[in-house]
């Protein structure tokens, strides 16, 4: 696999790409520690006899209108390799009571076992679920498919297109809709139409406004630290077993495919606007700073079908996504919940999404619509109330808890986000990190502080002691923050290590959360078994670089200066795309790169011009700028030597990086 080459280039690593290169491969790490204890075992029982499992409608739904599976439970690239594989949780199908997953969770992962093509709506709306972690929506137009979010990559996307052409007969893809900005629904784009159809008019794209921007701003700018801990929120280096990964919520896991991006030739502009797709009349909601900064639903008011893209799941969401984010804005999005209850949910009659499985009948529908509304207008004011009181962002996640009439209903449980995380983004987004305290506003790194207390508690052997008898109590939480400490003053501490991954273990048997149980047994599995083995990331695919603006690529390099080597260093650079007619000035200054599209230097150090065209293999990270110039793909006027000492200064990412003390292979 190659790695990215040294001069401005391969800077723009996607998410999705390191998703893909991750695989399915597990061999290197051993399965699970212990099994659950004494303690998670009382709990488990104890959640059986509490939570409503009376309540089946979510069964009856998410098997209603299931017309055709695959012949395979596999999904391969044209290599051989397998890029989904929804054999892997047929554990799941025993109907056994695992006492190493949450009741609540192992409920929501057996739910989520959907595979294959499901009729939504008679000779109209089709769903393929369980091919990625998103579902694929089918409109039927007069002529041919729309298509409502595309998957992750392209196998899963093409598979999925191909089993509603095998079963409903080959219809033309007329247009492609991107709910929102998440990868996972616009990556498997080059699945099911080309680049040369949308350019030539036969097939439209269409997105939210701000689309673009957002789905590149999150991606690329921190995509190499958002991809190493994707691999702990979605836990795509442990085991899928009773012990390890089980699911992710909103979907089983992410494919290991190939992923692209068309650039949207249709953007939804207006709060709301309506248009006729292939004879279709769609009603697109723009809901800004929702799910995602860039996300629309659809309303189809001849059908009465309300698209809730990813905005309603069967979930509580994610207010902060721990693989990374900007932290969303949860008041905003129950307004745009309440917003569509009120427009369109008092009349529909069907509500699907792009994950989970959809809702009939309008009471149904108007219950769930008003109980995440309500989860989130709660998770937002009863944190500010709390926090008006005086309760700080360290103490948050204690405090808030949510309403009883909330936790009795499955489609508000806390399967992707949970109130710990969530409680903590709420009060991050409006009073920031610091908790007013000074002794936190500027405190010493971990590997710092540790050492002090270890020494001050006596060393390694009464921590040891102590946190094996709180282990033994089922005290997992009090247990941690005194291991936490021990690991990160000696990282090479083994027997500190196995005990803090028995601890993390258990904690991550127990939670609700997807997300959060991923997140602990994959650091169980770091600590016991080193690092996962990362590749080195691709550059970025063709489509996607192509679908970047030439003034977000300059942002992704500038990201890469290292600004200690770049002080003192000092140019201004005209930067000239003839094919496309754009101008930019590039400058280096106090240890910054900064451009600005639009503008032209009276004095730059040098000049230079490439067509958008040949830039694109420098964005891929198949060759540099100083080559293609020095092949005379463009022309430099001035002092070359700026190439030069920008590349000096430049740091190429990798995600092979260590999270956790000591793990380091």
């Amino acid at each position: 696999m190659r790695t990215c080459r040294s001069l401005v280039s391969g800077s723009a690593v996607l998410l999705g790409v390191v998703w893909s290169c991750l695989a399915f491969s597990q061999e290197h790490f051993n399965p699970a520690g212990a099994g659950p204890s004494e303690h998670t075992r009382a709990l488990q029982a104890a959640l059986r006899d509490s939570l409503p499992f009376e309540d089946e409608r979510d069964f009856e739904e998410s098997r209603r209108g299931l017309i055709a599976e695959p012949a395979s439970r596999r999904i391969f690239g044209a290599a051989g390799n397998v890029v989904w594989d929804m054999s892997r949780y047929d554990f799941l199908l025993a109907g056994e009571e695992f006492d190493s997953i949450h009741p609540s969770l192992q409920r929501q992962a057996l739910l989520n076992m959907n595979f294959g093509l499901y009729e939504v709506v008679p000779d109209f709306i089709y769903q393929v679920r369980g091919f990625d972690l998103a579902n694929m929506t089918l409109i039927r137009g007069d002529t041919g498919w729309i298509l409502f979010d595309v998957l992750l990559t392209a196998e899963t996307a093409a598979a999925a297109l191909a089993l509603a052409g095998e079963t409903l007969g080959e219809l033309p893809v007329r247009a492609v809709v991107y709910s929102h900005s998440h990868i996972d629904h616009f990556g498997g784009v080059l699945g099911v139409i080309t680049e040369d159809q949308v350019n030539a008019g036969e097939v439209r794209v269409i997105a939210p406004l701000g689309f673009m921007q957002e789905a590149v701003s999150e991606n690329v700018y921190a995509g190499t630290a958002m991809s190493r801990r994707a691999v702990m929120q979605y836990g795509r280096a442990i085991p899928s077993s009773p012990f390890g990964q089980v699911d992710s919520a909103i979907g089983k896991g992410l494919s290991a495919g190939t992923t692209g991006l068309i650039a949207p030739t249709v953007v939804i502009r207006q709060d709301f606007e309506e248009h006729v797709i292939d004879g279709v009349r769609i009603v697109f909601q723009n809901t800004p700073g929702t799910e995602a900064p860039a996300e629309m639903n659809a309303w189809f008011p001849d059908r009465r079908v309300f698209w809730a893209a990813e905005n309603i799941s069967a979930t509580v969401h994610n207010v902060y996504t721990l693989r990374g984010a900007l932290v969303r804005d949860a008041l905003q999005w129950a307004r745009q919940i309440n917003e569509a209850l009120y427009r369109f949910g008092r009349e529909a009659e069907v509500m699907i999404s792009s994950h989970n499985w959809p809702r009939w009948g309008n009471e149904r529908i108007q219950q769930v619509m008003r109980a995440q509304r309500d989860a989130y207008a709660n998770l937002n004011n009863q944190v500010l109330h709390l926090a008006n009181q005086g309760v700080t962002v360290n103490e948050i996640h204690n405090r808030y808890r949510v309403p009883e009439s909330l936790r009795r209903q499955w489609s508000v449980r806390q399967y992707h986000g949970s109130e710990f995380h969530n409680s903590r983004a709420v009060l991050n987004r409006y009073l920031g990190y610091w908790d007013a305290n000074p002794a936190t506003l500027a405190p010493l790194s971990p590997a710092d502080s540790a050492p002090l207390y270890v020494e001050m508690m006596g060393g390694a052997e009464p921590i040891l002691e102590r946190a094996r008898a709180l282990h033994d109590d089922g005290q997992y939480r009090l247990a941690m923050e005194i291991l936490n400490k021990l690991v990160y003053a000696e990282p090479g501490n083994r027997e500190a290590k196995n005990l803090l991954a028995a601890v993390f273990e258990q904690l991550g048997y127990q939670y609700e959360s997807a997300s959060m149980r991923n997140v602990f047994l994959a650091a169980a599995q770091e600590l016991r078994n080193g690092m996962p083995r990362i590749p080195a990331p691709r550059g970025t695919s063709p489509s996607l670089a192509r679908a970047m603006t030439t003034s977000q690529w300059w942002d992704s390099v500038a990201i890469r200066v290292d600004s200690e080597r770049a002080d003192g260093m000092g140019f201004t650079m005209n930067f000239l795309t003839p094919d496309t007619g754009q101008q930019f000035v590039v400058e280096l200054s106090g240890g910054t790169l900064t451009n600005i599209e639009g503008f032209q230097a009276e004095t730059p150090d040098v000049t230079v011009s490439i067509d958008r065209e040949r830039l694109n293999e420098v964005i891929m990270g198949n060759t540099t700028l100083e080559e293609l110039l020095q092949a005379v793909q463009g022309s430099i006027q001035g002092d070359a030597t700026v190439l030069t000492q920008l590349a000096s200064v430049l740091v190429n990412f990798a995600p092979g990086f260590e999270i956790l003390p000591g793990t380091a292979n």
